[in-house]
């Protein structure tokens, strides 16, 4: 038997939204969304998690936001206003990450700015904070941000681990596999490697999700 509060938590809206963000509408293996950055920041472990942060913070608090502005902003400028929001945002996470992670900050390179030109944020102030209250948009943000972030540190995992050995950055290939002949996987480097890695975990997702259908 599942205990009560299991089984409580598994019924809750925010467990449901987190749940489809990660897997039936995953923001990129099953939307396609924010593609560009998932080839572009998953050479490391590192900046894919940084990435991650900063996108999920944009988009949680940005739908926060615009829902709590919803009936007070004007229809004819609301992209005017949703823009201005989410560009705020931005800046405060591109500066943050200036301050504090300035290594991390020039590896990203302008790919932080870029998050104000994400489907994914724009797509979920318009689809859902516009229409929902601030406490299930600000829930709904974070599903979807999380659901990015999980796709693309698993990129990340595979990408650094078989492209150059490392995880975060620390060598985890013992050295005796180099010596017996075991080579790093340069295309796992590129952005093409990354491209097939993505298209993979679409098919595997795919998969599995017809596989629960059919049963």
């Amino acid at each position: 038997m599942t205990p009560a509060p299991v089984q409580a938590l598994r019924k809750s809206r925010s467990y449901k939204a987190v749940a489809r963000a990660l897997w039936e509408a995953n923001p990129i293996s099953k939307q396609i969304l924010g593609i560009c950055s998932a080839l572009a920041v998953t050479v490391q472990l590192k900046t894919a998690l940084v990435m991650s942060i900063a996108l999920t913070f944009v988009v949680a608090f940005s739908s926060l936001i615009i829902s709590l502005m919803r009936r007070a902003m004007p229809r004819n400028i609301r992209i005017m206003v949703e823009v201005s929001v989410i560009a705020t945002l931005v800046i405060l996470a591109d500066e943050f990450l200036r301050a504090f992670m300035y290594d991390v900050s020039r590896q990203l390179s302008v790919f932080v700015g870029l998050i104000i030109t994400n489907c994914i944020v724009l797509g979920r102030a318009e689809g859902y904070a516009l229409s929902n209250p601030p406490c299930k948009s600000f829930v709904d943000g974070l599903a979807n941000g999380i659901g990015y972030g999980s796709v693309l540190m698993g990129v990340a995992f595979l990408r650094e681990l078989l492209g150059s050995g490392k995880l975060f950055g620390y060598p985890v290939i013992p050295a005796f596999f180099y010596e017996a002949g075991y080579l790093d996987n340069g295309l796992m480097r590129l952005a093409p490697g990354a491209f097939i890695i993505i298209g993979l975990f679409v098919w595997l997702e795919h998969t599995l999700l017809s596989r629960k259908k059919g049963r």
